[in-house]
């Protein structure tokens, strides 16, 4: 324990002041917080209550709520502001007009194979692929789907697979209709498939399942080709039951290597469920968060239905977008080229969390944290019973987190133990700042736990 003695006498002399930022790689290295005794336990609280409340007399005001892309980020698309100019034709179609409700086929040409689909089976809305899976499930509860003998709200109940944890908007438009969400776990291989294959085998209600399956939010899990077939192949007790593809981070590396992965739609169909996948993306963390391009896909039958549904909503979309976006992908060298500039901005943010997280946390016993090659965010995990009060002390020392429990549904976290991480909004400084703050409160919630376990 004789370091943390030393940080503390460090801290009364003043050689680490008040006013500027942690140096965890000043710090000397923690044990194992979980094999202390009552009594060192109890002077390593203090050594790090001290240091919580070194850091909440900043009064910083700092943000990891949200994976929104940076200004900075937004920026390498500011050509979008100028485009398309003059010349608002494209094909001849006049983009100013009403129709092409399925979107300017040129754009879906470029899209379609990032999202491993042929471009007469995609559709484009505007800018949140969120919005287009509203729908999807809005269609299927008033009017069924290809595959339903009625609509799914005439069903004595719904209910979606949720592999958590996973992302709090999935879970919210299936609480907005009161879709009965059962939650499997997830694993390094994406969800676990012996649960997700028990359950739909044997619940005809069971009527769909959400999937981030590259980098998914918040653990950055890639779904191994084997999840993604048995996926595909697997045996469902209902006929109608449909796969939520959310393909959210297809294109979005944290590293030089471009993963890819099974293709969903090619493997329904060898396995004949042709219109089990719905398959969704968008440009909203490519180009402009609040301006881009979502999309939808699935099978011709589905693809069919969906835009039958989406032409009593709309006449079409906003084309002179679909057009600034094409030209803009064609003088930058294409989707990839662009992502590899949004690395060079999100990768530094993702290795100074875990830096900090190695650094602070390492070793202590009490957390743990993916390690995402793609996406937005990093999973941490607290022990049990901990993750709402780091967010509580995170709060109170200036560190906006998001609140423990979106992970799972209904906001409800059994172990009260994930936390989800989002770097990429604030600058590399701010990220800095607020990451190390964090990591002491995990510690300190830590130690207040392990010492209530020892009084108990």
């Amino acid at each position: 324990m004789l370091g943390f003695f030393e940080f503390s006498a460090k801290i009364r002399s003043r050689e680490f002041t008040l006013n500027r930022p942690y140096r965890p790689e000043l710090q000397p290295p923690m044990s194992n917080l979980t094999t202390l005794g009552a009594n060192d336990l109890r002077a390593v609280h203090e050594d790090i209550r001290r240091r919580y409340q070194a850091f909440a007399e900043r009064k910083l005001k700092l943000n990891l709520t949200r994976g929104k892309p940076s200004s900075k980020q937004l920026d390498l698309c500011n050509e979008l502001l100028s485009l398309p100019g003059a010349d608002y034709m494209a094909g001849g179609v006049d983009t100013r007009n009403y129709g092409e409700l399925q979107g300017l086929p040129e754009l879906r040409a470029q899209l379609a194979p990032i999202f491993g689909v042929s471009p007469d089976r995609v559709i484009l809305g505007d800018n949140a692929s969120l919005s287009l899976m509203h729908d999807a499930v809005v269609y299927s509860m008033l009017k069924g789907t290809v595959d339903s003998d009625k609509p799914w709200s005439r069903e004595s109940r719904v209910a979606f697979i949720c592999p958590v944890p996973g992302y709090d908007r999935h879970f919210s438009i299936c609480a907005q209709f009161g879709i009965e969400m059962i939650p499997v776990p997830m694993l390094e291989t994406g969800p676990d498939m012996d649960a997700v294959e028990r359950l739909v085998a044997a619940d005809p209600q069971i009527k769909g399942m959400w999937c981030v399956p590259k980098y998914s939010n918040p653990c950055g899990t890639v779904y191994s080709n084997e999840t993604i077939e048995r996926l595909a192949k697997m045996k469902t007790a209902a006929r109608d039951f449909r796969l939520f593809w959310d393909n959210a981070y297809a294109v979005h590396h944290l590293t030089a290597e471009r993963i890819e992965i099974a293709n969903i739609d090619e493997l329904c169909a060898r396995h004949g469920n042709p219109n089990r996948a719905f398959i969704f993306g968008s440009t909203s963390k490519i180009t402009f968060a609040g301006a881009g391009v979502a999309l939808f896909a699935s099978s011709k039958d589905n693809s069919a239905w969906y835009l039958k549904n989406m032409s009593m909503r709309t006449i079409g979309g906003d084309k002179v977008n679909q057009l600034r976006h094409l030209r803009l992908f064609n003088s930058n060298g294409g989707v990839a080229a662009l992502m590899d500039r949004h690395r060079e901005i999100l990768a530094p943010k993702f290795e100074q969390v875990l830096e900090t997280f190695e650094k602070v946390l390492g070793g202590t016993g009490v957390a743990q944290w993916t390690r995402p090659k793609g996406g937005y965010f990093i999973s941490l995990e607290v022990l049990d019973g901990c993750a709402k009060r780091v967010v509580q002390l995170a709060k109170e020392a200036g560190v906006e987190l998001t609140p423990a429990g979106a992970t799972h549904p209904l906001g409800k976290d059994p172990q009260d133990r994930f936390i989800r991480i989002a770097p990429s909004f604030p600058e590399l400084a701010e990220v800095t700042e607020a990451v190390q703050g964090v990591a002491v409160c995990v510690l300190l919630a830590a130690t207040e736990k392990l010492l209530q376990s020892h009084a108990g």
